[in-house]
Order: structure tokens, then C-alpha cells, then sequence
């Protein structure tokens, strides 16, 4: 088959997932001139010359230059073949192999990873048959993922800049000169939030359900009296979802309710464009008259799509949108229906790796412009459907999914690697024949089982017996150490600019949510957990992957925290921090000056975690967390990397806050020194100011949400209620209810 010419070379997941594993390799270089041919199960300094070479090229064997040829280096072998000549068995390289490594090898040996084609489908046939065969690799791969509640990372803005926008033109005669703007996390991006704020109004998507009664003309909200009440009152109630609120902000003695949409979900706000993100799709309202918001566009998912992430910069939605792909479907693909018109993505715009690999979704990037609703531009590209993670730098779209080892693979490598003292040759040979064929991992997993049971079947009973434990045993032991070959991350960069897939490449485990990942001087950082989507639990390690500009991996930090998981994360130049959690809460300070040689500076381990981390400034870091059922709040200094102390702490006598999981919900005003943060029983304002923590006020009676500042207002919002603070006294000066 001809295939596009739209072809790119980039740091491909799927090398990575055929070439197990990364290494970094001692200062030892491959000898190009001494290369020769070798051939599997061989042993010498043949070998380890030929091993060195392959990681040189790009071709990743975990456990490094061994000298001994085995299944590690049969996979690097194999995917070296793939690139250049097609399907091999991997259980050799001879001199054609020879000449053509010497071509790929630059003679220094460092971090593996392999190059990889990604070109896009030319036709709809094209597209079906690759989806037919990814889609039964993805049923073969893996375990299934562990159903936990992300909690959030850390929030910083680019050079930690203010949570505030520039002053807008003031309305009503009142000056404003500063107004707050969603946490969020690269400065000038701007995330989905329940609230925002232009300084003049407050837009506030609500989260209780609202009934309505027909007869009586009049809205009250669910949790003022029970169902039953209702029902006995009112006949013929209409379920309604929340609803979004326009409300005047100044002058706060003349706060009122300009108008109500009939619509919830996250909001995003453009000059004078609302997006409302809800279950249908995503509204866009003009709202320059704030007494009468007229919708101006619809965009609806169509079929099997969900909008999974989304941001704004520049009066442009950047959005992202998955689609489960089923064994019938072909492209062009119509993710999307704008004003009841399809939004198709043709099938030249649709990547995916040359070679086969799991997929059973494709994930679509858009560029809408606010003012029309319209796609401007749109991108395409396989992948495996499941938890995603998105991160927008100033420059690339991370999309992340994740992707895991067959079993047929997993019990091959058991066979070939761990088991050669209980098999012998012949059995081993059969194994790797299968491995060649084109057929997908479960036809090969009962081929697997149906060569074993005839092993088994010429043994004698007690031997059958034996090798059955054996190889239970062995597979446990085998997972264990092989965590980072089967449980991994692939990452795609797409530019931001330009819409262009740039690269994709792949780290072991998977990250925490967004914070997990960070460009920094055209370098990706992630952090990442291994072992937490597994059975094996009580396995797990945490590493930090820096990758350069063609996501390939130049550098590592491991083992942070082993039998721990990544609990919050957060990069904030050279510097990233880590906290891991089990019984108690280790802090890690990465040093990153040098990406290709990342290094663990210094630890701290207290009671508790850490599960939201902000910074104050580069040196002082405050966290959001739980110790003994309670809601803590950690002040760290990290001045010394190499000592990081956590200067004061504060606990609060509440058993949840939403800013534990969700950065949006922490508010800081450097201007007063104090950040906000919501708890069960009202929000809460403290004081950071002469490296203490203070609890600077505390307001009750309102089920907080969010909190904003305008000038020096402070608004704390709940569900039906606005109290106002003045941030020089920090007295009560208004209660608005709505």
C-alpha cells in the first residue's frame, strides 16, 4: 500500500512499547568500525559492541550493554529491522543489518530511544484496517486501569505571576484597578473554571438543581425543602440542571442579578464571549449586554466523542475532544456539529504510527474562534482511549494516554528470559516464530497457551505439577521487575501555533494530572507513577522524564518514593517537587539545571501529604493537604534544595477542602499576602506574610465554592450566596443572596 507522503520522524510511544524500557549507558561507546554479526543467545564483547550500537541508534535494550543476546535485545533487534526493512524475527543481524546500524549510529552510546514514522491514513480503508488490528491490541494490553479520584497538582502561572487581570474600563463610575483571574497554570492560558470575573460582573455557574413549577410561576432551590414537601405543595415540578448567574459586582452596595442562562458547566470568558461547557456540547453567549446574553453559536459532540479538555488563549479555544473508535468505522471522522453542521476531519489529517499499536480511539485537537464558533484549524490522531491528561505550554499541546504491554508479550519475555532452565531450545524457538506472525495478541496469547499445554502434556505428572508453579511464581517475580516495560505513557506534542504533530514519545507509569507535565527551555518534564494501575500495588515507584524538543528521553530522576504514588507535582523553573504519599508525605526538590543529568537534591518527610502545591515565590512553596482525617497546610522553604523545611504549618478543623483536588478552588492575593481555600463549613482566609500561617478570617454560613478579588474586595461565592470582605479590615460588608 502506497502510503501519505505527510510522513514525520519523531520519538514514537510505539518504539517505545516494542522496545522495552530506557537506559542510560555508561560512558562506553559503540565501536563502528568492530561491528559484526551476531545472533541470538550469543554471549562477548561482540554482542555488548552491537547492544551499545542500538542503544546509540535510538533502540532501547533496559538492561543495557549486557553481552548477552537475549529477549530485550531480540525486541531492539526486531524494531531496528521494522524501521528500515519490515518484519523480522529479531533473532539475528547479519551483514546487511551491520551496514545499515553503522548508517543509524553516530558511535556514542546514551539514552535509548528509538525513531519512529507517524504518517497519516490516505484512505478510508486504510483507516478501517489499521483500526481493526489496534483495536484487538488493545484489547490484549494490559490490566485495566485502577478507578481512583485524581487528586490535583500544583498550580504556579510563568514566572509566578499574580492570579490578576489588567484593569478593565470601569463601568458605573466605579475605578477598577485590579481584578483576580482563575488559577490556573501557564500565565496568559486560561482554564475552564465555575467562575469568572471581568472586574464589572461575576459570572457564576451553579451547581445545585433548580425545580420549577409551572402553576406557580417561581424557582426554588432543591436543598431549601425535601421532594416530598415540594410535591405536597407544588403540583406538576420540571427538574431543571443549575443555572449560570450574571451578577453585578460594583458598586458592591448596588450588587444585583443582571440576568440567568438556562445553562451550566465550566466557563471560559473572551472580551465579551461566554463559553458554557455542559453535558450537550459548549454554548457561546454574548454577554456585552449583561442584562441580556443572546447565544451566538453551539458545538455538540457528535457520536462516540467526549470534549476531554480545553483552554483559552488570545480569543481562541483550544479544545480537545476523544472518540472511540469501533471495528466498522472509517474517516474522514466527524467529530463535532457546529449550528447543526458537521465538523469533519479527513483522512489526511489523521495521524498514527506507522506499525501497528493498541488504539481504540482517535483524539482531535480544534482552534475555535470565540467570536463565531468556528474551527479555524483541526488536527487528528491515534491513540488508546482511557485517563488523559492535557497540559498547554506557551508553545505545545501535551496530550497524554496511556498504554500498557500485552500479555501475550509479558509471558514470552517470562519463557524466554526467566524460564530457559525448565524449556528447552525447541520451545523457545516456537515462541519466537509466533512472535513474527501478523496476527493480533490474543490469537497469539492461545497459541502461547496451546504450545504450552502440549509442552506440559509430554512431562510427567509431578513435573507438569512443578512447572505450573513455577511459572505462577515466576510471572509474579517477572511483573515486578519488568513494572517499567509494561506500564507506560505516551505523550503526543502538537504546536500550538500551528496545529502541526511535531512528535510523540513515551515514559514509563503514568502522571498525576496536568501539573505532572512542563515545558521548560523546549524540554518536557513529567512526573510520572509506576505500578499504580497494576495488581501489584505495593510495587510502585515515582520517577521525573525529561524529554528534549523531539520527546525523546535525555535525562531521570527514579525510585522516588517506592511503594508510594505521586500525590502532587509541580515545576517551577529549574527546580521541580514531588510529593509521593503511603503513611507519610515525602518532599522531593528535583534538580534540574541540567536536563540530562536531573538529580534528587534533598527530601523532607512529615506526617500526611501534600496534594495541592503553590508557590509564593521560587523559594517558598505552600501546600494543600490531609493529616489524620484533617485538612492541612504546609509551608515549605526550599531556599536550600538540599534541606527543604517546612517552616510552619496550619491545621484546620475541617475533613475536606476542594483546593485538595482542585487547583482552581485556591485563590492568592500577593498584594495582602493571603490565599483562600474552601472547606465544608465555610472558606477560610489566610495570612502568609513573616513566613507564618494565620487563619486571617474565617466566614461561616456559606457553602463556598470559589472566592475573587476586585480592587480590594474580596468575594467568597457559594451556591446561593455572595459574602464580600474588605481586605484592609477584613469586616463583612456585604451579603448577597441570588
Amino acid at each position: 500500500m502506497i502510503k501519505s507522503s505527510k510522513v514525520f520522524s519523531v520519538i514514537s510511544a510505539s518504539m517505545i512499547l516494542t522496545v522495552l524500557g530506557f537506559v542510560f549507558v555508561d560512558a562506553a561507546d559503540c565501536d563502528l568500525a568492530n561491528l559484526g554479526a551476531v545472533a541470538a543467545y550469543q554471549k562477548g564483547d561482540a554482542v555488548a559492541n552491537v547492544q551499545l550500537c542500538l542503544i546509540d541508534a535510538g533502540f532501547g535494550i533496559p538492561a543495557g550493554a549486557t553481552g548477552y543476546y537475549g529477549g530485550q535485545t531480540i525486541a531492539a533487534v526486531k524494531a531496528f529491522y521494522a524501521s528500515w526493512y519490515g518484519s523480522w524475527s529479531g533473532l539475528k543481524i547479519g551483514p546487511l543489518g551491520i551496514t545499515t546500524l553503522k548508517k543509524y549510529s553516530t558511535g556514542r552510546a546514551g539514552v535509548s530511544a528509538g525513531p519512529e514514522k507517524f504518517e497519516t491514513f490516505i484512505a478510508a480503508a486504510d483507516f478501517n484496517n489499521y483500526f481493526k488490528k489496534a483495536i484487538q491490541e488493545s484489547q490484549s494490553a494490559g490490566f485495566g486501569r485502577e478507578n481512583i479520584t485524581r487528586t490535583a497538582g500544583t498550580s504556579m502561572a510563568s514566572d509566578l505571576a499574580e492570579n490578576e487581570s489588567p484593569a478593565p474600563a470601569p463601568s458605573v463610575n466605579v475605578s477598577i484597578d485590579r481584578a483576580s483571574v482563575t488559577n490556573v497554570q501557564v500565565a496568559g492560558i486560561d482554564e475552564p473554571d465555575i467562575v469568572k470575573t471581568d472586574g464589572k460582573e461575576i459570572y457564576y455557574s451553579g451547581t445545585n438543581p433548580v425545580y420549577w413549577w409551572r402553576d406557580g410561576g417561581g424557582i426554588m432551590p432543591s436543598t431549601a425543602v425535601s421532594d416530598t414537601a415540594i410535591k405536597s405543595v407544588m403540583p406538576a415540578p420540571e427538574y431543571r440542571g443549575p443555572e449560570a448567574k450574571i451578577i453585578k459586582a460594583l458598586p458592591v452596595s448596588n450588587m444585583a442579578v443582571d440576568s440567568t442562562i438556562q445553562k451550566s458547566g465550566d466557563l471560559l470568558l473572551s472580551g465579551n464571549i461566554l463559553a458554557v461547557f455542559g453535558n450537550g456540547g459548549v454554548i457561546g453567549y454574548n454577554v456585552s449586554n449583561p442584562k441580556n446574553p443572546a447565544e451566538i453559536w453551539n458545538i455538540k459532540p457528535e457520536g462516540n466523542t467526549s470534549i476531554i479538555g480545553s483552554r483559552l488563549r488570545d480569543g481562541k479555544i483550544y479544545m480537545v475532544t476523544k472518540t472511540v473508535i469501533g471495528t466498522t468505522d472509517t474517516c474522514p471522522i466527524k467529530p463535532l456539529m457546529i449550528g447543526g453542521a458537521g465538523v469533519t476531519i479527513p483522512c489526511g489529517a489523521i495521524y498514527h504510527p506507522e506499525r501497528v499499536l493498541p488504539a481504540d480511539a482517535t483524539f482531535s485537537v480544534f482552534v475555535i474562534d470565540t467570536a463565531t464558533g468556528l474551527v479555524e484549524n483541526k488536527t487528528s490522531f491515534a491513540g488508546l482511549g482511557g485517563y488523559s491528561v492535557i497540559y498547554v505550554s506557551a508553545e505545545n499541546i501535551f496530550v497524554t494516554y496511556p498504554a500498557y504491554e500485552s500479555e501475550f508479550t509479558i509471558q514470552a519475555g517470562l519463557i524466554k528470559e526467566n524460564m530457559k532452565d525448565m524449556v528447552g531450545a525447541s520451545l523457545i524457538e516456537q515462541i519466537a516464530k509466533l512472535e513474527g506472525y501478523d496476527i493480533s495478541s490474543d490469537a497469539k496469547i492461545v497459541e502461547l497457551n496451546t504450545i504450552l499445554n502440549n509442552y506440559k502434556n509430554g512431562l510427567s505428572s509431578d513435573d507438569r505439577l512443578k512447572f505450573t508453579s513455577e511459572m505462577q511464581n515466576r510471572l509474579t517475580n517477572y511483573r515486578k521487575s519488568q513494572l517499567r516495560n509494561f506500564d507506560k505513557t505516551i505523550v503526543a506534542k502538537i504546536g500550538l501555533g500551528d496545529l502541526k504533530f511535531y512528535a510523540s514519545g513515551a515514559v514509563p507509569g503514568q502522571p498525576l494530572n496536568q501539573f505532572s507535565l512542563d515545558e521548560y527551555n523546549g524540554n518536557l518534564r513529567i512526573a510520572t507513577t509506576i505500578g499504580s494501575s497494576w495488581f501489584m500495588r505495593s510495587e510502585t515507584a515515582n520517577d521525573v522524564y525529561v524529554l528534549d524538543p523531539e520527546m525523546k528521553i535525555i535525562g531521570s530522576v527514579l525510585d522516588l518514593g517506592k511503594t508510594e504514588k505521586i500525590y502532587s507535582a509541580r515545576f517551577i523553573e529549574d527546580k521541580g517537587y514531588v510529593v509521593t504519599f503511603r503513611q507519610t508525605d515525602p518532599f522531593y526538590v528535583i534538580d534540574l539545571a541540567d536536563p540530562r543529568d536531573p538529580k534528587l537534591a534533598g527530601e523532607l518527610k512529615i506526617p500526611g501529604y501534600s496534594g495541592y502545591l503553590h508557590p509564593v515565590n521560587k523559594d517558598k512553596i505552600i501546600g494543600v493537604g490531609m493529616e489524620n482525617s484533617n485538612v492541612k497546610i504546609s509551608y515549605f522553604n526550599v531556599i536550600d534544595p538540599k534541606n527543604p523545611a517546612e517552616m510552619d504549618k496550619y491545621s484546620l478543623d475541617e475533613h475536606w477542602s476542594e483546593a485538595v483536588s482542585n487547583h482552581h478552588a485556591f485563590l492568592m492575593d500577593s498584594r495582602h499576602e493571603i490565599f483562600f481555600m474552601p472547606g465544608g463549613n465555610g472558606g477560610y482566609i489566610f495570612s502568609y506574610a513573616n513566613n507564618k500561617l494565620s487563619l486571617k478570617k474565617a466566614v461561616s454560613g456559606i457553602n463556598s465554592k470559589r472566592a475573587i478579588y476586585i480592587n480590594d474586595y474580596l468575594y467568597v461565592i457559594g451556591d446561593n450566596k455572595i459574602s464580600v470582605l474588605d481586605e484592609n479590615s477584613w469586616e463583612k460588608i456585604k451579603e448577597f443572596e441570588f
